[in-house]
């Protein structure tokens, strides 16, 4: 995909595309709203950092707009709604963009999840870009859905909150403090994230234990696509009083408009 839709019969990733070879490809999924790409903007400028930061080359944001706009209309047409993960890579061609649509699926209001170990820590060579190569949170996402939840909720050797699988982490702690980890820890630097610390001034970063995390008064995960999602049950234990509060409420609402 570049300026225009390609033949469905063409190929379009070849055997030496980085994203396949070297797991070097940055990617963006975008939720679609009456067929209008949401946070359009944003998602433009994080897939851009991320071609340049991966050395894949210029990636304009003007660029990743047009095809945004492009596989919105041809997939779900001028009023339709759904999800484009749009990656960008390359290969001896130079570098290009890739976009598949999807159904949004079901949403349900309320959230479970699991916690999972992960060995690692620290960011790593990503910096928080959202890569091809995410081993570590599709197994955490495996492990999710074998388990019935919804979500994995990762913490590093140190007991310390990382992300989730597919989202950024939210909560109030038991003194009322609210708070998400720091992206030093190794999280993505998701779209939604960014938002929320920009439009809720009580929310900080800080290092958030597993402890903590345990006696949480409320959890809530939070991406681009989903938007803000209470999670009311921690590895069958429930969180807080094991319903939805009024966090969940004000984060969701903080994402209302683009």
């Amino acid at each position: 995909m570049d300026g225009h839709l390609e033949d469905a019969a063409r190929p379009v990733v070849r055997s030496d595309d980085s994203a396949w070879l070297e797991g070097r490809g940055g990617y963006t999924s975008v939720r679609i709203e009456r067929g209008r790409p949401r946070f359009a903007a944003r998602h433009a400028a994080r897939l851009a950092r991320a071609a340049r930061e991966l050395r894949l080359g210029e990636l304009s944001e003007e660029r990743v707009l047009r095809a945004l706009a492009e596989l919105s209309r041809a997939a779900f047409g001028e009023g339709g709604s759904g999800v484009v993960r749009l990656q960008a890579s390359r290969d001896a061609r130079g570098l290009h963009l890739v976009g598949v649509p999807r159904e949004l699926g079901p949403e349900p209001a309320e959230w479970s999840a699991i916690s999972v170990r992960w060995p690692a820590a620290g960011p790593g060579a990503a910096g928080g870009l959202k890569v091809a190569g995410r081993l570590a949170l599709a197994l955490a996402a495996d492990a999710a859905r074998d388990a019935g939840a919804d979500e994995a909720l990762i913490l590093d050797a140190a007991g310390r909150l990382v992300e989730g699988a597919r989202t950024n982490a939210f909560l109030v702690d038991a003194t009322g403090r609210r708070s998400t980890p720091p992206l030093a820890l190794g999280a993505v630097a998701g779209v939604a994230r960014e938002v929320l610390i920009e439009r809720v001034p009580e929310l900080v970063e800080r290092v958030v234990l597993e402890r903590e995390l345990r006696s949480a008064r409320e959890i809530v995960v939070a991406n681009a696509v989903r938007g803000a999602r209470p999670v009311v049950r921690l590895d069958g234990l429930p969180v807080g009083d094991g319903r939805p509060g009024p966090w969940a409420a004000r984060l969701e609402a903080a994402l209302g408009e683009d």
